[in-house]
């Protein structure tokens, strides 16, 4: 079960593509697009971030942030990026920490849900029947963009 619209979005602290230090809070007064997905290079986690890749303009110009989130390692990470040319951080929750926060453990990977966070933190829009292949126009259309 996801966590219901309103609340307010568990924080966290983890590493990203880079190996850079990402925490929810840096981003506040900011829309956050989070999006989990079960594996790197696999068919339909690579149709979702595409999808992102090739709309990342309109978040970015929307003042909207958007973070894939798995369980890979940053490594994995780096090879799933260059190999797709990812435009947006990816983070490695290895520790499956952010996964079990979020209520999207499928069994030892993350479960394909996204939460939208707004720039207070609370949780306004979560996506539990995402389509991999138009996820990033779907997102946009949730938020009126």
């Amino acid at each position: 079960m996801s966590l219901a619209v309103g609340s307010y979005a568990p924080g966290f602290t983890v590493k990203d593509t880079n190996g850079n230090t990402v925490s929810l809070s840096n981003f506040k007064g900011k829309t956050v697009v989070l999006y989990f997905y079960p594996k790197d290079d696999t068919p339909g986690c690579t149709k979702q971030a595409c999808s992102f890749r090739d709309s990342i303009d309109q978040y970015k110009g929307k003042d909207v942030v958007v973070l894939g989130v798995s369980a890979d390692d940053e490594i994995s990470h780096q090879a799933f990026t260059q190999k797709f040319k990812l435009n947006f951080p990816l983070l490695a929750d290895t520790d499956k920490i952010l996964i079990k926060a979020y209520d999207v453990d499928g069994g030892g990977y993350a479960k394909r849900v996204t939460y939208v966070i707004d720039g207070e933190g609370k949780i306004s829009h979560v996506d539990n029947a995402v389509n991999t292949s138009t996820h990033a126009g779907d997102i946009l259309s949730a938020l009126g963009l």
